[in-house]
Order: C-alpha cells, then sequence, then structure tokens
C-alpha cells in the first residue's frame, strides 16, 4: 500500500513537472509576432465540479482533471427542452446513457429519465439502475432515506454535490437528498462510481461522486404546474414561476414551491413536506455567469421500524411502531419522527479574466437542524444524568412497571443544529498544450446537539410541546444523554495539470491535493470522559490519468486516485449517556481517516447507434469505517456507529449499453460484478476460562464485505414517439449481501420492476405541453429487505481466535417499499 501511494505521487509530480516544462519551452521557441495555438475554455453557465467534457468528434478525450465544466447535458426550463417538462428523446438508453468523455468510470442521467420517473423522487432514486449503484428504498415514494453503495462502499463515503457545493451533512455525510431539490427542477445527475474530481469541495468521497445540477432558467416568462396523486394517500401539488429575461439586466431566474404528503405504506404517521427552490442567473461577456442558487426544506417523517431476520420472518411488513398509546407504550407512532430542516444558498460565479485565464469561485452556506425524536422509558427516580444519579424528578403520569419500578414514558428529543459558511476557489490557465490548475477550499462547520427529554400525558402527547419543556434535574441542569459542541474547519489545496498530445488524442492529467480537517467536540454531560477530544487529519492525494482517443469513436483509458475520509459522525468523538444507565452506553469510535488507492481500466463506444462503456477496477481502502446504525439501549433513538474493520480490497467489473431510439424505442442494460473481501480479523469482546471480559479477534480476514453484493444489473425499456404517447420499464436485480463480518448471516437477493405510461395532449390555449403520466412502482408488490441496517460481528456465538467465547449479534434491515400507483397531470404555460 506505501509503496503505491509512493509512486502514484511521484506519477503525479513528474507528469506536472515534464507537462508544464514542455509547455515552457514551447513558448520560449515561438518567434515574435507570430501567434500560439491555444484552447480557450468556456465555463458553463450552469457549472458543478465534473471534469472537462470534449466532444468524440473532434477526437478530443477529456481528463479528470480540468476546469469544472459539467458532463452531462444542460437543460434551460424551456429553452432547450423539446417538451414542457425538459425531455427531447436524445439521450441514450431513454436518458440513461448521456455520452461521457472522462477518464474514469462515469455514468449519468438526464431529463429524458428524470422526467419519466415518480415526482415524489429524490437524487438517489434517479441514478437506481446505473451501473455498480445499489439503492434501497423504504418508501415506494422514494421519500425516505438514501441508503445507497456503489463497490461496497455506502453513502457516507460517497460524495455529494449540488451545483458544485457539497450540502450533505458534512460531519456524518448523509446526503438527505429529499431536501435538496424537487425532481421537477433536476437537470441532471452524473455518478463517477470510483473517483472524485481533485477539485471538488469532499473529504469523504472514498466511494465515487455524484453530482447534480438544477434546471437552467428560461429565456421567456412561463411556469410550470404538476399535480400528483396516488395509493398512500399520496399528494403532491408543484409550481414553478420563470421571469424570462428581466428587462435588458440579462438576469432571468425561477422560483417554485412545492407541498408533498403521503401515508406510510406499513404502520401508522407519514411525511409532509414542505419545498422552495429558487434560481437566478446573470451571463455576460464570454464565459461570464453569476448564479444565485435558493433552496429551504421543511419536514416531517414518521420513523420506520427496521426488523431482525427473526423479526422479519415472524411478523413480515406488520414489524411497525404501534397506533395506539397506552403508560410505558414507547413504540407509540407519535412518539417516534423525525425533522429535516434545511436553508441552502450557493452562489457559483465565473469569470474569463484573459483569452486564456479564468476564475471559479463557489461560495455556499447550508442550516440543517432537527429534531430526531424517540420514545423511551425512564425511571421517576434514581436514574442518571450522565454519571450522575438523580433523586425523584418530580415529574407527573409516572406508571410502575412489571419490575415494580416507577418509572415515565418520554419522547427523546434531539433537536441538533448545524450551520456551515463555505468558499470553493479555482485558477485555469491555459497555455499551448497545458491547462494547469490551481484551487484553494475553506469550510468551517459548527454543530450543536442537546438531547433532552419531555413527559408523554396518558393521552400520548408530550408534555405542551417535544423538547420545547424538558425534564431538569434540580441543581444540576437539564436531563439529557448528550450535550455536544462540535466544530470543524477544513483546508484543501490543489494543483493539476493536463497535457494534450498526438493532435488532442492523447490526454495526460496529473494533479496532487493536500487536504487538512481539524475537528473539536466537547460533551457537557456529568462525568463524560474525555470532557473534550479533537481531531488533526491531513492527506497528501495525489490523481493520475491518461486516455487516448482511437477513433472518434473509440476512447481508452487508465487511471490512479486517491481519496480519504475523515471520521464519520459526533459520536466518534463523544460518549452516549442514558438515564437507564450509570455509565456510557457508547464510547467514542476509532478516530483513524480512511485512506483508499484505486486503479481503473477503462472502454468507451459512441456513435449515431449506441453507446458502450466497460470499466474493470482495484481498490485498496485502510481502516475501513462500516457505517451501522444501532439503537440507544432501552431506546428508539437510532445513532450511527463507525466500526474500523481494518483493510478492504474491492474489485470488478462494471459496464453498461444504451441504443439511442430506435423506431421510437431505446432499450439499455447496466450491470456490475464486485469481488469485496475484508483484509483483517476484526477486534470483538468475549468471555474467557475465567470470566472476565477481553478483547478477542473473529477470523474475518478474507471473508466477503457486509453489504456487498457479488452481482447487480438492470435493465430498461424507453418508447417516446416525441407527440403523444411514452413509457418505460425499469428491472433491477441485486445480489444477496451479508450483514454480518463471519458472513454467517445475509440478505437474500431481490428484483424490483417499475413503469411508467403517459401521454402528452395536443396545445392548448395558454398551456405548453400539458400531459397525463401513470406510474407504478414494485409493479410485482415484492415484500423484502431491501438493505441491512446494522451489522454484526457474527450472528452465531463462537470461539474467538484466542478461545474466549463471543457472543452473536442481530442486524437489523431496511425494508423496500410496496406496490404504489401514482398518477401526475402537469402542464407549461
Amino acid at each position: 500500500m506505501l509503496e503505491r501511494r509512493i509512486l502514484l505521487c511521484f506519477a503525479a509530480l513528474v507528469a506536472l513537472d515534464a507537462g508544464f516544462c514542455r509547455t515552457s519551452f514551447a513558448q520560449s521557441q515561438t518567434p515574435a509576432g507570430k501567434s500560439r495555438t491555444t484552447h480557450r475554455h468556456s465555463p458553463s453557465r450552469s457549472p458543478a465540479p465534473t471534469p472537462r467534457t470534449a466532444s468524440p468528434v473532434n477526437g478530443r478525450a477529456g481528463t479528470i482533471l480540468g476546469p469544472s465544466v459539467p458532463q452531462t447535458e444542460e437543460i434551460s426550463v424551456s429553452g432547450a427542452g423539446r417538451h414542457a417538462d425538459g425531455t427531447t428523446n436524445t439521450t441514450p438508453g431513454g436518458g440513461l446513457m448521456p455520452v461521457q468523455t472522462a477518464p474514469r468510470s462515469q455514468s449519468g442521467v438526464t431529463r429524458d429519465w428524470i422526467a419519466k420517473q415518480a415526482p415524489s423522487g429524490n437524487i438517489s432514486s434517479m441514478i437506481a439502475n446505473l451501473p455498480g449503484v445499489v439503492y434501497a428504498n423504504q418508501s415506494p415514494l422514494a421519500t425516505a432515506g438514501d441508503h445507497i453503495t456503489m463497490r461496497g462502499m455506502n453513502e457516507s463515503q460517497i460524495g455529494y454535490l449540488f451545483e458544485g457545493a457539497p450540502l450533505a451533512d458534512p460531519i456524518n455525510y448523509e446526503p438527505y437528498t429529499s431536501m435538496l431539490v424537487d425532481t421537477e427542477n433536476l437537470g441532471s445527475v452524473t455518478v463517477s462510481q470510483g473517483a472524485p474530481d481533485l477539485n471538488a469541495p469532499l473529504f469523504n468521497a472514498v466511494g465515487g461522486q455524484i453530482s447534480a445540477t438544477e434546471l437552467n432558467p428560461s429565456h421567456h416568462a412561463g411556469g410550470y404546474l404538476n399535480l400528483l396523486g396516488g395509493t398512500h394517500s399520496a399528494q403532491k401539488e408543484f409550481l414553478r414561476l420563470d421571469t424570462g429575461e428581466i428587462g435588458n439586466t440579462g438576469i432571468r431566474g425561477f422560483a417554485s414551491f412545492s407541498y408533498l404528503s403521503n401515508n406510510n405504506w406499513r404502520g401508522p404517521g407519514g411525511l409532509t413536506r414542505y419545498h422552495v427552490d429558487s434560481k437566478f442567473v446573470k451571463e455576460w461577456g464570454q464565459g461570464n455567469s453569476i448564479t444565485a442558487i435558493f433552496g429551504f426544506n421543511r419536514q416531517e417523517q414518521t420513523s420506520w421500524r427496521e426488523p431482525t431476520a427473526a423479526q422479519w420472518k415472524e411478523y413480515g411488513t406488520s414489524f411497525n411502531y404501534t397506533p395506539n398509546y397506552y403508560p410505558g407504550n414507547s413504540t407509540y407512532y407519535k412518539l417516534n419522527f423525525g425533522n429535516l430542516n434545511s436553508l441552502d444558498v450557493i452562489a457559483p460565479m465565473h469569470f474569463t479574466l484573459a483569452h486564456n485565464l479564468t476564475l471559479n469561485v463557489t461560495p455556499y452556506f447550508v442550516h440543517q437542524n432537527g429534531p430526531s425524536v424517540g420514545g423511551e422509558n425512564i425511571p421517576a427516580s434514581g436514574g442518571y444524568y450522565g454519571t450522575y444519579q438523580y433523586g425523584n424528578l418530580g415529574q407527573p403520569y409516572a406508571y410502575t412497571n412489571s419490575s415494580g419500578k416507577q418509572m415515565l414514558t418520554t419522547a427523546s428529543v434531539d433537536p441538533w443544529n448545524q450551520k456551515t459558511g463555505a468558499v470553493n476557489t479555482s485558477v485555469d490557465w491555459t497555455a499551448g498544450k497545458n491547462t494547469l490548475s490551481f484551487g484553494y477550499w475553506y469550510s468551517y462547520t459548527t454543530h450543536e446537539e442537546l438531547s433532552t427529554f419531555s413527559v408523554v400525558d396518558p393521552s400520548g402527547k408530550a408534555a405542551n410541546s417535544y423538547g420545547r419543556y424538558p425534564i431538569v434535574v434540580n441543581g444540576v441542569g437539564i436531563l439529557s444523554g448528550y450535550n455536544l459542541n462540535f466544530m470543524q474547519q477544513v483546508n484543501a489545496l490543489y494543483l493539476a495539470d493536463s497535457l494534450r498530445l498526438l493532435n488532442d488524442k492523447l490526454v495526460v492529467s496529473a494533479g496532487f491535493r493536500a487536504a487538512m480537517v481539524y475537528r473539536q467536540g466537547t460533551n457537557d454531560v456529568p462525568g463524560s470522559d474525555p470532557y473534550k477530544k479533537t481531531g488533526n487529519y491531513f492527506e497528501p492525494l495525489p490523481q493520475f490519468a491518461v486516455s487516448y482517443q482511437i477513433t472518434p469513436q473509440d476512447q481508452v483509458y487508465m487511471n490512479g486516485t486517491t481519496s480519504f475520509r475523515a471520521p464519520e459522525s459526533v459520536e466518534a468523538y463523544s460518549q452516549i449517556f442514558d438515564p437507564n444507565s450509570s455509565h456510557a452506553v457508547e464510547q467514542p469510535g476509532s478516530l483513524k481517516s480512511e485512506y483508499t488507492i484505486a486503479e481503473e481500466l477503462g472502454y468507451r463506444h459512441t456513435d449515431k447507434l449506441f453507446n458502450f462503456q466497460m470499466s474493470l477496477f482495484n481498490i485498496n481502502l485502510t481502516n475501513h469505517q462500516v457505517t451501522s446504525s444501532g439503537y440507544i439501549p432501552n431506546t428508539n433513538m437510532l445513532i450511527s456507529e463507525p466500526i474500523n474493520v481494518g483493510g478492504m480490497t474491492s474489485r470488478g467489473v462494471q459496464g453498461e449499453l444504451g441504443l439511442k431510439p430506435w423506431h421510437h424505442f431505446s432499450p439499455y442494460i447496466s450491470a456490475q460484478y464486485l469481488h469485496s473481501t475484508m483484509d483483517n480479523n476484526i477486534p470483538a469482546s468475549g468471555i474467557n476460562a475465567a470470566g472476565q471480559s477481553v478483547i478477542d479477534y473473529l477470523p474475518t480476514a478474507g471473508k466477503n464485505s457486509v453489504g456487498a453484493p457479488h452481482f447487480t444489473f438492470s435493465a430498461a425499456l424507453a418508447y417516446d414517439d416525441n407527440k403523444a404517447f411514452f413509457g418505460n420499464f425499469s428491472l433491477r436485480y441485486i445480489g444477496s449481501q451479508y450483514s454480518t463480518f463471519m458472513n454467517d448471516q445475509r440478505m437474500p437477493g431481490y428484483v424490483v420492476s417499475d413503469i411508467t405510461l403517459g401521454y402528452r395532449f395536443p396545445h392548448v390555449r395558454y398551456l405548453k405541453g400539458p400531459k397525463i403520466q401513470l406510474n407504478l412502482v414494485n409493479v410485482g408488490n415484492n415484500l423484502y429487505r431491501s438493505a441491512p441496517g446494522s451489522f454484526a460481528a457474527t450472528a452465531q456465538t463462537r470461539k474467538g481466535i484466542y478461545g474466549s467465547t463471543i457472543s452473536g449479534g442481530s442486524p437489523v434491515y431496511l425494508v423496500g417499499g410496496n406496490f404504489a400507483a401514482l398518477v401526475s397531470l402537469s402542464t407549461g404555460f
């Protein structure tokens, strides 16, 4: 591993030095008065930090390290789209396979696919059919969760970018894509399955990168209306208004509002969501633009209970929170829900300083806050606030449990509050055959999280309102399991160079990035040890890529990349306490950062009939932090539990094929074979022959990685006559996945299929492109477990390597959504 890391650094530095020296020499040899050949690059109007593109027609291949220009189609609200919903019916595979040229595994979706999916979906659900993407839902409407894995790594190990800004939680890395954008405003999504952009403002993307862009505002005043209704009492109202060109200012924009609600398909409760999107653009000169993007989200979702294998076998889809309350019933559904609230502001700016010099600046601000709420029964007296034992809390509505102890049913409230301010800048200089890029990213995050308890009255309602009147321990403070104050500061520098040779057919790119992350966390609960914990992370991250355009239609590439991820979640730095325990129920996790070295070898073909691409990949990961969610003992509160399992090796092959419309049909297939294994034996708590608790090891080296199916497959068939009728069919197969490190329990594979049927009406006065669309989700009503929700060392009690007895555990699982039928009516105006 160390040797490969050194060689990669050396290769990057040599390429940088050789390429730039060659350019400097060429410039010095140019006679006075003679013009030099330069390549001007105009920044995109709707930027995202994806690699530079180049048309295969002119023989130029893209680069992994160049200026930030989007890789997929850019569609404005009405100008470029043939239909009111932005579809053009030109992308191969029905919108699942736009042209890619970057020298790495990369796929995408465009409006041709997005507009025909259920309008209740999110960014993650839109890319479920792409190669190597394992998407697991809990709701057929795709409103709950973003559980994704790629090449054996989950969403917390994948970098999410929206319009060039990382809007995922910067500490636990959850993307929360349902908060980011309405799918009616989503322009395109690009998935890099193995490596992030060198200039991307990310420090967790060891498993790849997902970049999404919003539609560009129309040049003409108007709007778009979409109304949805369907099973599970689903309804959505969406309205977008476009300003068009505002006078002679060159400014145009849009603002939209939506309301979405539905009932849970299993168990009581449901979701309500209010969302606002806005985007304004000012363009002038050649390649100059300023964009202002605003997003607001407020939603509440009843939580889902996650069954173990035994509970799934016994109860199936009936394992849910209960609809009725009685004293002591902490599983009452109104005590178990989560709020996701966010405010996002992004302002990408692009300036052409000279004919060969550009400046890109993207400041952004993100505010996310809860609360999350879970039911819990706590002692009315004699419980614990940290390590301090309290007396009688003096609260009403106490009941006596089966052990004769006085207890209180409470709503355990976690009102997390997080703010991030940041700016990402880069300068790109083109000189002859070289493009030199330099960039700097700074980010500052604060995070506050004070858990509280509110007493529940006999009707099942928390006293007054959740969290407003928490229980107070006299003379000590608010009763809490954790009182966290967290700060994070990120500095990252990068330098990259791209050299074009052989009439621009050969492109050699190399770069180096230095990322520095500082974290500091405190826990103000009595007895917390340590009270304060810090983490400093510095990682050198070289990248190297070569691509060659064999013919205007055929490209081969290879790359070597590195990336890292700082430890996930504030729980990695702080203890977690509970009133039912005299000591911490959760200890700080591993504070080592993950580091990957990856290589890819790939081939692409693009012509007038079809697109095809295939790649081989190899990934070595050290300090692999497997993310597991676990319940705080005696509660319904889930927390993130990072588990360091040592090294992991993932090797495999992926491919996809998409045909351009032929007699109005566009088929698409994708597949991946993955062989992912653990490199080390993992530590586990055991009991030795003397009855003492000891740390032993389980023989997990060589075992299959958890949550990493060997085989995944997707097929889709789209039909669109460009006039009236359209539709598509898609099918996904996900192979079985292990949920224990000893591979003694696994979740079976499953198949899910969806159908879309639609009809466009003739134009009506004042209406542009009215249509009706029917989305049938999970048409076979397959009831299945969609992904492991937690992991265990072993499901069976067994002997460790040193002879101690290690008890088995019971992983929990996400349950996939059942059948749903959704009808939507939409029109432009």
